[in-house]
């Protein structure tokens, strides 16, 4: 038994096994937010076909799903993650893809059926810095966009001192998902 736990131990430190988790595409804050719109828990969730949203696009790291509840009523959802920089810098983790410097967080965007933002939610902050990024107030700010024009941080959107590159990246991703589901 012993031998059983210290085997089971060592395997865990072995190379490749402290990548990092798969997006969670059903996070529990997402079905409470979703429960709480439609008045219960009766809704569907379909994936969208990757070339509807993501044609053209090298970034994308996540899923659009389409969200019908009983009654007939339908919004669109985006859950992807955002790479972000450990204390210290890197180069831009947006074009260069996750790397041994980078860090990330999940989050999910809620689109009216005008495709405008209902609400964005940050559900799995993996970094170090920047945690105020997925404080709901802050978040808020984000609601009633529609990408007519983008968003800026420190214009429109508030910047946070020392979560610099959390903000900036958050910002990045939302005005992008925005433009690819309004293509």
């Amino acid at each position: 038994m012993i031998l059983s736990i210290i085997y089971l131990t060592l395997l865990s430190f072995l190379p490749g096994s402290m990548n990092e988790p798969g997006i969670d595409y059903s996070p529990r804050l997402l079905h409470k937010e979703l429960s709480s719109i439609f008045g219960s828990g009766d809704y569907s969730m379909t994936e969208f076909d990757g070339e509807d949203v993501s044609a053209g696009s090298s970034l994308t790291s996540g899923k659009f799903f389409s969200i019908r509840s009983a009654e007939g009523e339908n919004i669109i959802v985006y859950i992807g993650r955002v790479n972000s920089c450990r204390a210290g810098g890197c180069t831009n983790p947006s074009l260069t893809g996750m790397d041994a410097e980078s860090e990330y967080f999940d989050y999910f965007i809620l689109f009216d059926s005008e495709r405008r933002v209902k609400l964005v939610r940050v559900y799995n902050y993996a970094a170090t810095h920047g945690q105020e990024v997925a404080v709901k107030r802050w978040l808020d700010q984000f609601a009633g966009h529609d990408g007519a024009k983008p968003l800026r941080a420190g214009k429109e959107i508030d910047g946070i001192s020392g979560a610099t590159i959390s903000v900036n990246s958050i910002v990045a991703d939302v005005n992008e998902k925005i433009m690819l589901l309004n293509q």
